[in-house]
């Protein structure tokens, strides 16, 4: 990249890609603080995600929707403790595969399969727009979910065109022990101490609120976000802040909704400012 983010203080909160994205935002010379939102575990009970493995191989779906990369990635652990990872591949291989975004399909491709179709916008609803063109009247619909979202009006939608719907979660999130990463995260935005923010997902800005709410401090939240810059990798983030009165500074160009694109965007916009803080955190 032409631009880059030297001496620029970037605060990132935790994701499932946060090591990769702390290293390409280093490789571009920029300071980077890492705020731990959550963390993410199996789910406590195995025995329903097995039965739904165990029921995926003896008979595969017609159809898999796969909502999130993480998720596949869980399914794919369990089955291999189980000791059937192949076969539980093998009967994926036979199933139509949709995926809410890259994400998932990139978890496919770790284990040699592919998406038959993705998503343009990486919603619920942007997967119940897809599947709505789709004939799928009697078939077997294998769904996997994520914590922390109302999946109703997605299952109610696929059910409505006549498929059945099989749901698992794979995956728990942990949140309360970080809430202090993220009181200490607003205290740096709110002093000026960071160059911008970047949001990768849209369950980022929503738990800044809950926390800040919860703590009493969400006047100082908005006081940080007021003062900076805040980039977002696509439109389901902005959605997101708009929901709560905000909108990003920063979004990548031509609708490339991944993170080198949001890189480049935050480089180039910064660039137009020296760095306001890096030099007083050598």
């Amino acid at each position: 990249m032409a631009d880059r983010l030297n001496g620029y203080r970037i605060l990132i909160l935790e994701t499932r890609e946060e090591a990769q994205f702390s290293r390409l935002l280093t490789e571009q010379g920029a300071d980077v603080l890492q705020c731990p939102m959550f963390a993410i575990h199996d789910a406590p009970d195995p025995a329903p995600i097995e039965a739904w493995i165990r029921r995926f191989i003896e008979r595969p779906f017609d159809d898999l929707v796969l909502l999130t990369g993480e998720g596949l990635r869980r399914l794919m652990k369990l089955a291999r403790r189980l000791g059937i990872d192949q076969d539980f591949v093998t009967a994926l291989a036979k199933a139509r595969k949709f995926a809410r975004g890259p994400k998932p399909g990139k978890a496919l491709r770790e284990i040699g399969l592919e998406p038959q179709q993705t998503t343009e916008r990486p919603t619920s609803e942007g997967v119940a727009e897809m599947l709505s063109h789709l004939d799928l009247k009697g078939h077997r619909l294998g769904l996997q979910l994520y914590p922390d979202k109302d999946h109703a009006a997605l299952i109610g939608a696929i059910k409505a065109v006549g498929a059945e719907v099989d749901t698992v979660l794979p995956y728990v999130y942990d949140a309360k022990a970080a809430d202090a990463n993220i009181i200490t995260a607003i205290e740096e935005m709110a002093a000026g101490r960071v160059d911008a923010i970047a949001l990768t997902s849209s369950g980022q800005p929503r738990r800044l609120f809950d926390v800040a709410q919860a703590r009493g401090c969400e006047a100082r939240l908005r006081e940080g976000l007021k003062r900076t810059p805040i980039a977002s990798v696509g439109p389901v983030v902005s959605d997101e802040l708009r929901a709560h009165g905000l909108s990003p500074d920063i979004v990548p160009a031509n609708e490339s909704y991944f993170m080198k694109p949001l890189i480049s965007a935050m480089a180039a916009e910064l660039a137009k400012n020296p760095p306001r803080v890096a030099a007083n955190n050598k």
